[in-house]
């Protein structure tokens, strides 16, 4: 719940004795949600000579990691207790390189009556993870880090843009 002047934010899945509970979205209108969020992956260089070659003994990681991602985003709510289930219209999830390893950004569409901020934070844990697990015989000091949304719009808070 966006915070009013004067007013304390409250947390909606908390009832009023103290109790989680599951938000009830039934009265929520349907409209065009979007979430988009960025995570990384640091490696050894070792490691990321390997994955660059197609050298890693699994298979692909990169291309692993996008069907972990979407698996993910569409098991959400299967891994985390509260959020509802979606049907999601579209999930992308992009790596990109970078000098220590890969940028991930996870892109979640939908048409419902609550967000899918979820959905796309946990495309890129997922496919983050992923990329540890093929890689991880080579490098088990990989970081994995910067998980964040940066952007959502649609429904009664509008859009969310990171700064």
């Amino acid at each position: 719940m966006p915070k009013r002047p004067g007013k304390t934010a409250r947390l909606s899945h908390i009832d009023p004795r103290g109790r989680i509970k599951m938000v009830d979205v039934g009265g929520k209108p349907v409209t065009d949600r979007e979430a988009v969020a960025r995570g990384s992956i640091a490696m050894s260089r070792e490691a990321l000579r390997l994955v660059r070659a197609g050298a890693v003994k699994k298979g692909d990681p990169l291309q692993a990691a996008r069907v972990a991602g979407i698996m993910a985003a569409k098991q959400t709510s299967a891994l985390i207790p509260l959020c509802h289930p979606l049907p999601l219209s579209s999930v992308h999830v992009e790596l990109t390189p970078t000098a220590r390893g890969y940028d991930i950004e996870a892109r979640v569409r939908t048409m419902a009556q609550t967000g899918v901020e979820m959905e796309a934070l946990t495309a890129v844990a997922v496919a983050a993870l992923t990329i540890y697990d093929m890689v991880k015989a080579a490098d088990k000091t990989m970081v994995i880090g910067d998980i964040r949304l940066m952007f959502k719009s649609g429904g009664r808070s509008g859009t969310y843009r990171r700064r």
